[in-house]
């Protein structure tokens, strides 16, 4: 009776081993099918949000140019045909319109894309000591500072922590929205905003004067983003300063999504004054700086 037990016992568990490794590829089957899923629906997600937020912003715009419109001439209708929003010398002045809105309009595209948690660990694991922070914008690196618990002691700051953080922008309506938000902020002793052209700050700083300088999604945006990058390596220390960017450009491993940003360029230029589309690897040869450390998503 206790051998037929045996048996029986080992051929339960032999029919039990038989079929969990049987299911065993189905199960791996199942989760890969739920993560390309789940893989497709985040990639549908961010190409929908921007087109949508995109389509509202050209209606917007011409909405708004169809009210004011007037009558031109033939030569002048020539001329536009010529005009490009990305060349514009005035397309800067799209942050001036886009101030009030651009945190509300913005935000779920950089939270589908993951980019506060990019901004988090840029700026929490490597901001240290005096801090400058170009095309600060409407204030959206506030809260990943890590701040020292006393205010600063001496010249050299704090090696491990910041110490003050400097934001300038050229926009002062966008600026006037990073202000509100110093209010409520508990480090708001730390912070000083005013306005300022980033390609030329040399009235206002001496040469190494920052221990960090940063800059989050601006060299789309400057007029001249290597001469941007030459003043920040001027006002960043020689010894020990470090420059950060956090950056987005054309693709050179992937050629539909440089194609879709070629496209589409004109307009995004047009709608958010970013030129979305530029070689940053160019870009930093010209301006001569040293590039450390460098990722790719």
């Amino acid at each position: 009776q206790t051998q037929c037990q045996t048996q029986s016992q080992t051929q339960s568990m032999s029919n039990s081993m038989s079929n969990s490794m049987s299911s065993t590829p189905k199960l791996f089957i199942k989760r890969a099918a739920i993560a390309s899923a789940a893989l497709a629906s985040y990639g549908a997600i961010v190409y929908l949000t921007y087109e949508f937020m995109s389509a509202t912003m050209e209606k917007n715009s011409r909405s708004t140019s169809s009210n004011n419109a007037t009558a031109t001439s033939s030569t002048t209708n020539s001329n536009h045909h010529q005009f490009s929003h990305v060349t514009d010398p005035n397309r800067n002045l799209t942050f001036q319109k886009l101030a009030s809105m651009y945190d509300y309009q913005i935000s779920s595209e950089e939270n589908a894309m993951l980019l506060p948690l990019f901004r988090r660990c840029l700026l929490y694991f490597h901001a240290r000591g005096k801090v400058l922070e170009v095309g600060a914008g409407t204030g959206r690196n506030l809260d990943y500072y890590s701040f020292s618990t006393t205010p600063i002691t001496s010249q050299h700051g704090n090696n491990n922590c910041v110490d003050e953080v400097i934001l300038t922008d050229i926009s002062d309506e966008m600026l006037r929205q990073a202000r509100e938000k110093v209010k409520q902020h508990k480090h708001k002793d730390r912070f000083k905003l005013f306005v300022a052209d980033a390609k030329d700050m040399t009235k206002y700083y001496p040469d190494d004067s920052f221990d960090t300088v940063v800059d989050t999604f601006g060299l789309c945006s400057f007029d001249d983003p290597v001469k941007v990058l030459k003043e920040l390596q001027r006002v960043c220390k020689k010894s020990g300063g470090k420059i950060l960017l956090l950056e987005h450009g054309r693709s050179k491993s992937c050629g539909p999504l440089t194609n879709y940003l070629d496209k589409t360029a004109e307009r995004h230029a047009k709608n958010w004054g970013c030129v979305y589309n530029r070689d940053l690897d160019t870009i930093l040869k010209e301006s001569g700086v040293i590039v450390e450390t460098l990722y790719t998503w």
